[in-house]
């Protein structure tokens, strides 16, 4: 079975980060808004940990994991080396 393709983990901690650090900010005097970004927050961090175990899952079932950093990844397996 070739890998399971997942987004790199690092995706999920800069989009919280700009929630957090950004997006919190420029809605701090409105509790609505506030509220709805927290809300998405709060969705980002679960998705975080079902990610998690889905990876643990994968582990302990001897299925590989690969960690995408964009859409625009190659498989390296189908790219030739060069020769030497």
């Amino acid at each position: 079975m070739e890998p399971i393709p997942l987004p790199s983990p690092i995706h999920y901690e800069l989009i919280l980060q700009l929630l957090e650090r950004q997006t919190m900010l420029a809605v701090s005097n409105n509790p609505d808004l506030r509220n709805q970004v927290n809300q998405l927050i709060i969705s980002l961090r679960k998705a975080a940990v079902q990610q998690k175990q889905l990876e643990e899952t994968c582990q302990s079932s001897s299925v590989d994991i690969d960690h995408r950093w964009s859409l625009n990844h190659l498989n390296t397996e189908h790219v030739a080396a060069p020769d030497r």
